[in-house]
C-alpha cells in the first residue's frame, strides 16, 4: 500500500509524486484528453481528496501528449442533450469542480499546452498559478456549441482580464494563444512550449517548500473574490444547461463532428 492508494477512486487520472510534497495529476486519455463522463466526475471530486492528503502540499494539473484537454467528449455532450438525468448530474459536477478547486486548501498549479478547452480549461484557469505554453490554444467554446458560457468563465474571466476582453472571447469563442492569455492577464505565466511542465513543477516545488499555513490562508482569503460571485456562477450554469436541451446545442455538436460552420436556428429570447 502506498500513499497514492487514496486516489484509487480516480482511475482515469494518473498520479505521481515528482518532488516531496508535490502531487502531479495527469489527464491522459483518448481524443486529446477529452473529458468523458468518468473524467468529469473525477476532475470535480479529486480536489476533496487533495485537500485532506497529508502528504501533499501542492498539486500540479497537466495533460499528457499533445494537449492539456480537448474538453467534453462527443459522448458526454450527446448525452447532455438527450438525457435529463445526465444534465442534472453533470450540472452538479460542474459546480462542484469550480468550488472544489476554489476551496481546496492546497495551492494548485496548472501546466497548459496545446488545446485547453471545457472542463479541463476550467480547472486550468482556476488554478492558483497557471503556466501556459506560448502556442497553447485556450478556447471557451460554449457559444460555438450553442450554449451560454457556463462553468468557471463568468465568475473569473472578468476579474482576471477585464470585462471587455472577457466578453470578446466568451461571446466569439476566438482562440487565445498562451502569449495573448498572459498579455491580457488571464493566466499567470507564459513560457516556451517545451518548458511548460518543468516551469510548473518549479513553481510547485517553491510553494511546497514555503510556509504552508501562510500560503493556504492567503489562497483562502483571495478566493473570497470568487466565492462572492457564486450567484453569477449559478446563473451561468443554469443558462448553459438549459441550452443543452435546445436545437442550437444539437446543431453545434453536429457541426463540430462534421467539421463545418454551424447553422443555428434556435429561438431568440424576447
Amino acid at each position: 500500500m502506498t500513499d497514492l492508494d487514496r486516489y484509487a477512486d480516480f482511475p482515469d487520472l494518473r498520479f505521481d509524486r515528482p518532488s516531496p510534497g508535490v502531487l502531479r495529476i495527469t489527464m491522459d486519455g483518448p481524443g486529446l484528453n477529452a473529458v468523458s463522463h468518468a473524467v468529469h466526475r473525477q476532475l470535480a471530486d479529486v480536489w476533496l481528496v487533495v485537500d485532506r492528503d497529508p502528504d501533499t502540499n501542492v498539486a500540479v494539473l497537466q495533460g499528457a501528449g499533445k494537449a492539456f484537454s480537448a474538453g467534453g467528449s462527443f459522448e458526454l455532450l450527446d448525452d447532455l442533450m438527450s438525457d435529463y438525468e445526465v444534465r442534472s448530474r453533470v450540472l452538479r459536477e460542474a459546480r462542484d469542480l469550480v468550488f472544489n478547486v476554489i476551496n481546496c486548501a492546497k495551492p494548485i498549479v496548472s501546466a497548459m499546452h496545446g488545446p485547453a478547452v471545457g472542463a479541463g480549461l476550467c480547472a486550468g484557469i482556476l488554478a492558483d498559478v497557471s503556466v501556459v505554453g506560448r502556442s497553447a490554444r485556450l478556447i471557451d467554446g460554449h457559444t460555438r456549441l450553442g450554449v451560454a458560457a457556463g462553468d468557471h468563465a463568468a465568475i473569473c474571466w472578468p476579474l482576471l482580464c477585464g470585462m471587455a476582453k472577457a466578453k470578446y472571447y466568451l461571446l466569439t469563442c476566438d482562440v487565445l494563444t498562451g502569449e495573448e492569455a498572459e498579455r491580457i492577464g488571464l493566466v499567470s505565466l507564459c513560457v516556451d512550449d517545451d518548458q511548460v511542465h518543468a516551469r510548473a513543477l518549479e513553481v510547485a516545488e517553491q510553494l511546497a517548500g514555503g510556509a504552508q499555513q501562510a500560503i493556504r490562508f492567503t489562497k483562502q482569503t483571495l478566493n473570497n473574490w470568487y466565492r462572492s460571485q457564486s450567484a453569477i456562477l449559478d446563473a451561468s450554469l443554469a443558462y448553459e444547461f438549459f441550452g443543452f436541451s435546445g436545437p442550437d446545442a444539437r446543431e453545434g455538436l453536429a457541426s463540430h463532428a462534421e467539421k463545418r460552420a454551424p447553422n443555428f436556428t434556435g429561438p431568440t429570447a424576447e
